[in-house]
């Protein structure tokens, strides 16, 4: 029996569109399912560069909103730049398949304000050059399109798409509050039927509300859940070995969580030392923001799935160990921080709830 889940979660679901296919696939299919639409949006992400000097590529690519027939958002499409087993290198970009790309996030933002992602690839650069006047102007230079400023500096690139990058699918829910599994499964059985697999780099993220989190003593027993007990956690859970972009906490963060009863003010201090960032087993990063862009906190560590039942039990263990977070008494560091110690805390939080 599926456990229920208690908390307000938002779900990322790493999916892989067989060869045929692609996220726009799925949107389809899935808008089709309820009388609903698709709206064409803009994915933000990042890549390291190969160009010297150039530490890392901005980009947008290309997702997909599905919106029942009320409006509301049924989910998101959107591509994984993590998820590359098993993808043809040399594939050329199919029609309409493209991405947008700049060195400074503030373009980038400005570009994803401005551009129709449903434009097509030689026009959707069209408003932003207006923006600069009439000594702006995007320019083709043989597949590409670029836009350089009146100065001749470029503002932006926009480029085919291939290598099939079409088929990586992260499937991002809004906020689920109840039925958590039959929400997920209606998504998952539609990808299923279409041939969607679980990609070798798989991972599933969680997003929980940050607000019982805010608490300094609550964030410092997050911190010593995922720093102690690192390994238990990987395998109770399952974690993915190829996954990406996974790390443990910094020792400066999980030095300033022991010290008893640290301040907001020692964890954030600690949190830059360590140069904490999102890509750690646990994100925390929005946490530590006086004004966050998404008020949540981030587990990362729960494997690839695509079925209800996998992912909503793993859920439901995380859960119980952040009922325990919560509690101001400093969480219980075991000797060998394994799997036994975990399962004993989880119980005795359900043991909590049933009181």
């Amino acid at each position: 029996m599926t456990p229920s889940l208690r908390r307000r979660i938002g779900f990322e679901i790493e999916l892989m569109a067989p060869q045929g296919r692609s996220r726009r696939s799925l949107a389809y299919d899935l808008a089709g399912r309820i009388g609903g639409r698709i709206r064409p949006v803009w994915h933000h992400d990042s890549e390291p560069s190969l160009v010297p000097g150039l530490g890392r590529f901005l980009h947008l690519t290309q997702g997909f909103e599905v919106l029942r027939a009320d409006g509301s958002q049924l989910c998101t499409l959107v591509d994984d730049i993590t998820l590359m087993d098993g993808l043809q290198p040399r594939t050329p970009a199919p029609p309409g398949w493209y991405r947008v790309l700049s060195d400074d996030s503030r373009l980038l933002s400005l570009l994803a304000a401005q551009c129709d992602p449903g434009a097509p690839l030689e026009r959707v650069l069209d408003p932003v050059a207006t923006l600069w006047g009439p000594g702006a102007e995007a320019e083709i230079v043989g597949d590409v399109v670029r836009l350089d400023d009146p100065s001749g500096a470029t503002i932006a690139l926009v480029a085919p798409q291939g290598a099939e990058r079409e088929r990586p699918c992260e499937i991002v829910t809004p906020p689920l509050s109840e039925n958590h599994a039959e929400a997920l499964e209606e998504l998952l059985e539609p990808s299923r039927e279409l041939g969607f697999t679980v990609p070798n780099e798989a991972a599933v993220h969680l997003h929980l509300d940050g607000a019982p989190f805010r608490d300094p003593r609550a964030l410092a027993n997050v911190v010593l859940l995922f720093a102690h007990y690192r390994e238990g956690l990987r395998e109770l859970l399952q974690t993915n070995p190829a996954c990406r972009r996974l790390a443990p906490l910094p020792a400066q963060l999980v030095a300033a969580a022991s010290r008893g009863k640290p301040t907001i003010d020692e964890l954030r201090e600690a949190a830059d030392e360590g140069e904490l960032t999102k890509y750690f087993d646990v994100n925390l990063t929005q946490l530590l923001k006086d004004r966050p862009l998404r008020d949540t906190l981030e587990i990362r560590i729960l494997p690839g799935a695509i079925t209800a039942d996998e992912i909503v039990n793993r859920a439901a263990l995380v859960e119980l160990l952040l009922d325990r977070c919560e509690d101001p008494e400093p969480f219980p560091v075991a000797p060998t921080g394994n799997v036994s110690a975990l399962m004993e805390i989880a119980a005795e939080a359900l043991a909590d709830r049933s009181a």
